[in-house]
């Protein structure tokens, strides 16, 4: 035969139990709460800093006219890393251990850039890309094969519109590290035409007729001054090329009024242009 005997607390010793809880309660809080208070204090003065330093650089960047995308960006990445610096600082003030923190951050980051390094890589040339500024929005460029004006500079992409207004997105890896022609940058083009005549021609007539042309050109510009010289003699003609110069925004149009022009003189003229002959 067993005998089970309970055993119950009085309420003298459950008050004597809740008062010796109570105290290791207040003892830790006690003991604790400078560090607590230090870790907060940290904390907000820490926050109104960074938001002084923020505006700070975003002060000086636009004082030196960094490009306001560029700026913009900077400014986020010391934003957030001066927050994530302040995060590790205050958990370290409240008394926890921060390596092994910083372990998984630096794992999980590795993790992150291994898996988006085409991401970083058109990151890494937008940014060589506003910074060295190769071409601006506006310019009309040539790159990866595509012709088109410059409509915005993003983070991973630069939007091209085409002369037929189609959209064209070049990622931003290959286009810095490719061939970029910029033919905006120094504001005037120069104009290559050539024309095949037949050997009857008179050489130095038909240059004053096209020299003539070009003067009556209020778009071709006088400085550079256009050249016009022979450029070579085949079996089948002789080929004068046509070297005149005109702003950016002229090249289209003065191009192929030149070309008409000249069609038109060396009809009045009796000068006949040598067709193409393919050899057998």
């Amino acid at each position: 035969m067993r005998v089970i005997f309970y055993f119950m607390e009085t309420p003298s010793q459950e008050i004597s139990t809740a008062t010796q809880y109570l105290e290791k309660i207040t003892r830790v809080v006690i003991d604790y709460s400078p560090k607590l208070i230090s870790a907060f204090l940290l904390l907000f003065v820490g926050l109104y800093t960074i938001r002084f330093i923020n505006r700070l650089a975003k002060k000086i960047m636009t004082k030196r006219e960094l490009d306001p995308t560029l700026s913009q960006f900077l400014a986020n990445i010391l934003l957030w890393a001066l927050r994530i610096l302040l995060f590790v600082t205050f958990i370290s003030k409240l008394g926890i251990e921060t390596s092994s923190f910083v372990a998984i951050l630096g794992a999980a980051g590795l993790a992150i850039g291994m898996s988006l390094q085409g991401s970083l890589s058109n990151f890494a040339g937008g940014m060589l890309i506003i910074l060295f500024k190769p071409f601006r929005v506006g310019d009309t460029i040539e790159a990866q094969n595509q012709i088109g004006t410059v409509d915005e500079i993003q983070i991973f992409v630069t939007k091209l519109i085409s002369a037929n207004n189609q959209v064209i997105f070049i990622p931003n890896g290959i286009l810095s590290n490719g061939t970029i022609i910029n033919y905006t940058l120094n504001g005037k083009r120069r104009i290559d035409l050539v024309f095949s005549l037949s050997y009857n021609t008179d050489i130095k007539k038909a240059k004053e007729i096209i020299t003539k042309v070009l003067q009556s050109n209020e778009k071709v510009l006088k400085d550079p001054m256009p050249v016009v010289a022979v450029k070579d003699l085949t079996d089948s003609a002789i080929h004068i090329a046509i070297r005149p110069w005109a702003t950016n925004e002229d090249f289209p149009g003065v191009s192929s009024q030149i070309l008409e022009d000249c069609k038109t003189a060396f009809d009045q003229e009796g000068i006949s242009i040598q067709p193409f002959i393919k050899n057998n």
